[in-house]
């Protein structure tokens, strides 16, 4: 019988996508399988990538996937755990570096989301820390994860040492540095500006994810490696 997903209340959502191809189905199906076959207790499911890499819609259709074999799933996104934005005159968030050492809470991700969700914690899991939207706190809005749920978390700089042990299995989603953004300041444009949205990709998270890239090595750390380049026609390149 199929179960649910449970999503946190963020108002920064992105909707499910709509059926892309076969060939998309087809490499859905087979990681979803993998993660239903290392057994029944909780598992901690991190997809990580480049900005704009299509982690949020990779994980929702994951999600999806192994609530309909039957299992619970929680959904989640490291973009509901950032920094307040009223203290960020304390430290630097707009550059490169500023950005990926700064931006996230990493201790309330251990230990709200990721430690409770592991097999020994206490399955009570905050899906959303912060708003980013509207910067309303939600640390007080607990899910309930069962004993065999699936947690599938999307964000950037996933896989960095502070939160690396806590995965039980790590996706991540290749594409190139310059489609990456290209895909964000197209998204972006309308909210930032065109000029400004091309900027922010390139000067601040493109330059983070480098930093990341040579500090944490997280494609290395990655059980699974996904060209999403072409998102109808996505190839497993490792794992």
């Amino acid at each position: 019988m199929p179960s649910l997903v449970h999503r946190s209340v963020s108002t920064w959502q992105q909707p499910a996508p709509p059926p892309a191809s076969p060939e998309r189905r087809a490499l859905v199906d087979l990681l979803a399988d993998r993660l239903l076959a290392l057994g029944p207790g909780r598992l901690r499911v991190g997809v990580d990538g480049f900005t704009a890499a299509g982690k949020t819609s990779f994980g929702h259709e994951l999600a999806a996937r192994i609530a309909a074999a039957g299992r619970p799933v929680l959904r989640a996104s490291l973009d509901d755990f950032k920094r307040p934005w009223r203290e960020r005159h304390q430290y630097d968030r707009l550059s490169g570096p500023g950005y990926y050492r700064n931006a996230f809470d990493l201790p309330a991700i251990r230990d709200l989301l990721l430690g409770p969700a592991g097999p020994a914690g206490s399955g009570r899991c905050v899906l959303c820390l912060r708003d980013p939207l509207t910067q309303r706190e939600h640390s007080d809005v607990v899910t309930l994860a069962a004993a065999d749920a699936v947690l599938v978390v999307d964000g950037v700089f996933a896989f960095r040492p502070e939160l690396d042990e806590l995965w039980n299995h790590r996706i991540w989603l290749d594409v190139p540095a310059e489609l990456s953004v290209r895909r964000g300041a197209d998204r972006d444009a309308d909210r930032e500006g065109a000029e400004a949205a091309e900027r922010l990709h390139r000067d601040r998270y493109l330059a983070a994810a480098r930093v990341y890239l040579a500090e944490a090595d997280p494609v290395g750390r990655a059980d699974v490696v996904v060209d999403n380049a072409d998102f109808a026609r996505p190839r497993l390149l490792r794992g």
